[in-house]
């Protein structure tokens, strides 16, 4: 029976802790061998990497965290149960530790015995990805987790790693140094000053003072099971719909996919507050809750997830081709998908990136929104994004001024949202606006913008402000490589076609025709918002990073 209480009642609870039938512990066991565990025996430790799964046949164990006062109890297991949450999947770092506290027998299996399960065997899928899901968010719920983040709501770096922790689904305790009075002990114990905030206690040893996402990755161990001297079929950059669908696919029909995501999977479209108008989800879905859903989706058919990296440049002149990584790290594919998106465009204002992180915002989350809680607000763009981010953050700001370069919103928003945004008493629209001018000392505190119709100009005292305007591809990496149009965005299939002799890209090098997501370099592919002419649509971008699978097989087998 578990201690720590599942999300919902007790149908969720026991949806998170079933015990298995005798038949369907017989269907797991070829998969895996019988073990005898004694009293006291520790299975699993934090920080482990590979944990075996365990299937309790006689005998009994619990689950616990270490922590500054010995541990903390998290759940028990008896005959019929299974250990594991979604770590299992990723193959990232354990957790918690696993103590014996009853001799028995315990059928052990592999971490890849595990994935090669839930991949063939359908029932046994929806029992154990279900069950690790509600214990994953279980942990985030209540903070069980083996990291300790200490800052500031002030504090842009702060914003940076709660966001980093939320959309990557890791479960931390968050110590907020502006209301808990007591967390000046924690700071004395492990000599921390007030100019080191954020500071992140790792594995109640590891301390490390304002971390970049890359050092606080590593120190959770996120890409600590990946071999990075592997040659794989293909290599997917970018972790948002569109890449996420390629890796469901691509791993789904046998082919080793590694994915390479420079944050958190789900891109722009993860950052958004609700879809609602993809297919299948009629009163819609978070963006969060999409990539999760299909993060999960891509492990459990065996794609490999690396987090915090980015790719830097392509090494394009043979195959196998090589992505070069920050740090200087080379991974090869025969095939390669980029799909690494666009990001909004930055308005030319003085002191902008002074106040990113610090008033100015790319994102709605559930964390932004709490930042204006009962204040007054812009966001900038006339886009389905920053439509969606408006109706959001309209629930908790007293205010939301959306500020549209344009005369109208029905050539660039969908109708439904269209409604919805003139019909809330505390959105107020401005047309043919943009902002002139930012001011704050250590933060944002004023804002001002000008009507380009009229001339007026506008000032208000404002905190928050949301800039979701245009986009630019993040092509950088690629020139010289691959041919790009006159904006950086990728060319692919009939777009080729147009370039005569005197164009500066690479030509298109072989004797047959483009496939239509393949770029001028045979066996690389482009889906999503990265690609020339795309559908700005998750559901488009889905459907082309599905697409890219069936050309992958193809230039596969040119080879």
């Amino acid at each position: 029976m578990a201690s720590i209480p599942t999300p919902s009642a007790l149908d969720a609870r026991t949806q998170a802790f079933p015990v298995l039938t005798p038949a369907q512990i017989d269907r797991i066991r070829p998969s895996g061998h019988s073990r005898s565990v004694h009293l006291g025996d520790i299975l699993f430790e934090p920080h482990d990497v590979g944990v075996p799964f365990f299937v309790l046949l006689s005998g009994s164990m619990e689950i616990v965290q270490p922590d500054f006062d010995g541990e903390r109890p998290i759940a028990t297991h008896g005959p019929g149960e299974f250990t594991g949450e979604i770590t299992m999947i990723s193959g990232q770092r354990c957790l918690v530790r696993g103590r014996v506290t009853e001799p028995g027998e315990f059928l052990e299996l592999s971490g890849d015995a595990l994935r090669s399960l839930v991949a063939k065997d359908a029932e046994m899928s929806e029992i154990l990805l279900r069950a690790f899901i509600l214990r994953r968010l279980a942990l985030i719920s209540h903070g069980y987790g083996n990291l300790i983040l200490m800052g500031s709501r002030h504090s842009a770096q702060t914003l940076e790693l709660r966001e980093f922790l939320g959309r990557n689904g890791y479960p931390y305790t968050y110590v907020d140094l502006d209301t808990d009075k007591t967390s000046q002990e924690l700071l004395d114990r492990f000599d921390v000053k007030a100019s080191e905030v954020p500071v992140v206690i790792c594995s109640g040893r590891n301390v490390m003072r304002s971390p970049s996402i890359q050092k606080l990755a590593n120190c959770l161990g996120f890409n600590a099971s990946i071999d990075d001297k592997q040659v794989r079929d293909v290599i997917i950059a970018g972790a948002g719909p569109a890449g996420l669908a390629a890796a469901v696919y691509a791993a789904s029909e046998g082919l080793d996919v590694l994915v390479i995501e420079t944050t958190a999977p789900g891109g722009q479209a993860g950052s958004s507050s609700k879809i609602e108008n993809y297919l299948g989800f009629p009163t819609g879905v978070s963006g969060l809750e999409l990539a999760a859903r299909a993060t999960t989706q891509a492990q459990k058919f065996g794609a490999r997830m690396m987090i915090a990296r980015s790719v830097v440049r392509l090494e394009c002149g043979r195959r196998p081709y090589q992505v070069v990584l920050d740090g200087g790290d080379a991974l090869a594919a025969r095939a390669i998908v980029i799909a690494t998106g666009a990001q909004y465009n930055k308005p030319r204002l003085a002191n902008l990136e002074r106040f990113e992180g610090e008033g100015i915002y790319y994102g709605a989350t559930y964390i932004e929104s709490q930042l204006c809680e009962r204040e007054e607000i812009a966001v900038v763009g006339g886009g389905n994004s920053a439509g969606q981010a408006a109706a959001f953050l309209s629930q908790t700001a007293s205010k939301v001024h959306m500020l549209v370069r344009g005369a109208e919103l029905s050539s660039t928003m969908s109708r439904y949202l269209i409604q919805r945004l003139t019909e809330n008493p505390r959105i107020e629209l401005h047309f043919n606006t943009e902002i002139v001018a930012l001011e704050g000392d250590t933060r944002l505190e004023h804002v001002t913008w000008q009507d380009r119709k009229t001339g007026e100009v506008t000032k208000r005292d404002m905190r928050h402000v949301f800039v979701m305007t245009g986009a630019s591809p993040r092509t950088e990496w690629l020139r010289g490589c691959l041919a790009l149009d006159d904006k950086g965005f990728i060319l692919t299939g009939r777009d080729l076609d147009g370039m005569g002799p005197g164009d500066r890209n690479p030509r298109w090098p072989l004797a047959r025709a483009p496939q239509m997501l393949e770029t001028s370099l045979p066996g690389v592919f482009a889906v999503g918002d990265v690609r020339a002419g795309n559908v700005k649509r998750v559901a488009s971008a889905v459907g082309e990073g599905a697409i890219s699978i069936h050309l992958v097989h193809r230039a596969l087998a040119e080879l």
